[in-house]
């Protein structure tokens, strides 16, 4: 099957990584040709890893079809087109009309979004019945839940053809309804917005709380999360949840947070957010 990934950044790569050690083709689509190598680099480099632990054969290694893209026609030929662009409605309307163009009838646009609405995102395309919410857990290759998110226009072979696609890369595919944060994002929205009202409130520290977390089973603590997702990433997702339930309470943002993301404090991605990060992290 051809792959392609629309955005360079973490999730498309990851995206990426799972769909080539399934044996599909791949190609990797961004607006900036540095973004394209970049990811190409770490993709690279990640199956060359798996190679070495014993997770892939060096059989299917060698014929593993990767390209990276900055013209969106090296997508015409996709069976399924991936978007892991930037939470903003306004750049994925404009990207998938453009991808739209240049794909077959029956090619299968999905969203990797974790917070807007896929009857939103649909909306300016001729084809909504083959548009669907696809939405992968960072690390994209790794993690094995992946939520199947039906629109009110997505057809049944099109939610049909993602649970087998999802299958197809070893994960655990959930069809989900088309509401504000979908299954996961609602219930994690709770497990950020409450550790940092604990914080804020004197309870515990950042550090306790994450250890605490942790000993109850979860492999990271919130904090640690939210700075490996990228502050400011979790942050949007948090405001797009509270606006899309009409202000709920329970999912009003967090000063703290607002406060990371002010100062530029963004997790890892920038070797500081709640944690202090080395450059080789």
């Amino acid at each position: 099957m051809n792959v392609g990934i629309c955005g360079a950044g973490t999730m498309g790569r990851g995206i990426a990584i799972a769909s080539l050690m399934s044996g599909h083709s791949v190609v990797v689509y961004d607006l900036h040709q540095h973004a394209v190598d970049s990811s190409l680099g770490y993709i690279r480099a990640q199956l060359d890893k798996a190679l070495e632990k014993g997770k892939i054969s060096s059989e299917l290694l060698s014929t593993l079809e990767l390209r990276g893209a900055t013209d969106i026609a090296q997508l015409a030929q996709c069976n399924i087109v991936v978007e892991a662009v930037a939470e903003v409605l306004e750049v994925k309307h404009s990207l998938f009309s453009d991808v739209e163009g240049v794909v077959e009838p029956t090619t299968i646009l999905a969203t990797n979004t974790s917070s807007i609405s896929i009857a939103a995102i649909a909306r300016p395309l001729s084809r909504p019945e083959r548009f669907i919410g696809l939405h992968f857990f960072n690390p994209a290759h790794i993690m094995k839940l992946v939520e199947v998110i039906r629109g009110p226009c997505t057809s049944d072979d099109s939610v049909a053809f993602c649970v087998d696609f999802a299958n197809g890369l070893g994960k655990s595919p959930v069809v989900a309804k088309d509401a504000p944060g979908f299954i996961v994002n609602r219930i994690a929205r709770n497990y950020y917005n409450e550790a940092q009202r604990i914080v804020m409130e004197g309870a515990a520290n950042i550090e306790t709380t994450d250890i605490l977390m942790r000993g109850l089973g979860f492999k990271m603590g919130p904090f640690e999360l939210m700075d490996l997702i990228g502050v400011d990433v979790n942050l949007d997702v948090t405001k797009s949840q509270w606006q899309q339930f009409f202000q709920e309470p329970r999912f009003t943002p967090s000063l703290l947070q607002q406060q990371m993301v002010d100062a530029g404090l963004h997790g890892k991605k920038t070797d500081r957010g709640f944690y202090e990060y080395s450059k080789s992290e």
